[in-house]
């Protein structure tokens, strides 16, 4: 089957050391002799549109394990008419579509879909002596695109522009946009991996799992909570989730919280380009697989969500009002700089204020989430 050229990603254990925050406790489990795994896209590792609670286990691993996920994108899994049909309408041939797309399409019947979303989600995979008030560390050390294209959606009610968007108010102007899907092709321009957007626009690909988590606790009444035990995949929260940050690419860390014996991590939703804001309530969805390294660490509570890269620290905020999010992000930021950096409250906040850039990462998953990136060259002691 001609998969076209594949996008791989890798980063160097020395730059990915870098990554990680030294003040952070010793690892669980670091005596151990790390191994390797894999876990397919198969219908029975998958779970559509939620994070089960109950489901046992596709692959349990030690801390410092890696493990090699394949991811399939959505578009073209799950539609009424079968993949070589949808996909076909756009222009992609039968073989450039993956088995496990049309495997997946096949079983979706009898799979229960109230109270879910729409993303196709890899796991749960345990981390072997996790329990809640541990956190989990994610280093995302590859990605690698298993098909040359990807599909973005536009329509004048998506995204932003969606009637129960919060910005939205009776009587805006019609918008002059088109329902599409768009079919963007991605391969090598060069030394690059880039979309053909069109002729003239290249757009460089830098490919992220738009959702990373750990399984949640679901009340109902929280956001995308409305069947009891069933956490919609669609908006992120405090386990992470659809959280559709774009720094979360290869060399990048993510830390979450552990709720539950074993953390049970799931991702899915995978992207190989994307803008803050996700504004059309896509990216270019494209099948990835990622590869990850997972550090637990015990007795390490943390309240929200947390990433680094080789330049940032990234806190957080997460809430159903854009500028709640905003001021959540501001109070982690300010938490981190007292607990990390040793600065007083008055400090911290200064410092926020006139060297930490905020930034919208998404604002179309009902939950909004706002970023806040904390250069680290700030600091001259490392």
């Amino acid at each position: 089957m001609n998969q076209g050229s594949a996008l791989i990603v890798r980063v160097g254990l020395a730059t990915l050391a870098m990554a990680v925050c030294a003040s952070l406790p010793a690892a669980a489990g670091a005596t151990q002799t790390p191994t390797e795994h894999s876990v397919g896209s198969r219908p029975e590792t998958v779970s559509w549109g939620w994070f089960p609670l109950d489901k046992p286990p596709v692959l349990t691993i030690a801390s410092g394990d890696t493990v090699r996920i394949d991811t399939l994108s959505h578009a073209g899994a799950t539609q009424n008419d079968h993949p070589e049909v949808s996909l076909g309408e756009v222009g992609i041939a039968p073989d450039q579509i993956l088995p496990d797309v049309v495997d997946f399409w096949a079983s979706r019947e009898g799979r229960p879909r109230e109270g879910r979303s729409g993303h196709i989600i890899t796991g749960p995979i345990a981390i072997a002596g996790a329990e809640p008030g541990d956190m989990l560390e994610i280093q995302i050390l590859e990605m690698t695109t298993r098909v040359p294209y990807g599909i973005n959606n536009t329509s004048a009610t998506g995204g932003v522009f969606g009637q129960r968007y919060p910005g939205s108010r009776p009587g805006d102007a019609e918008r002059d946009i088109a329902r599409v899907r768009h079919l963007i092709r991605t391969g090598r321009a060069g030394d690059r991996e880039v979309a053909f957007f069109s002729d003239d626009i290249e757009v460089p690909l830098a490919p992220f799992m738009g959702i990373m988590a750990v399984a949640p606790n679901p009340v109902v009444g929280q956001p995308g909570v409305t069947v009891p035990g069933v956490q919609s995949s669609r908006p992120p929260g405090a386990f992470g989730g659809n959280m559709d940050v774009k720094d979360l690419t290869v060399g990048s860390v993510l830390y979450l919280p552990v709720f539950h014996p074993g953390a049970l991590f799931y991702v899915g939703d995978p992207h190989s380009a994307q803008g803050d804001g996700e504004v059309s309530g896509t990216a270019i969805e494209q099948s990835l697989s990622g590869r990850f390294r997972f550090i637990l660490h015990e007795d390490t509570p943390l309240s929200m969500p947390r990433a680094e890269t080789d330049t940032h620290y990234i806190l957080m905020g997460i809430d159903l009002d854009l500028d709640r999010a905003l001021q959540q992000a501001v109070d982690e930021v300010v938490a981190f700089l007292i607990a990390e950096k040793g600065l007083t409250p008055d400090k911290a906040l200064s410092l926020a204020s006139i060297a930490v850039d905020f930034q919208v990462a998404e604002a179309v998953d009902l939950t909004q989430l706002v970023t806040g990136k904390i250069p680290k060259s700030l600091f001259l002691a490392q």
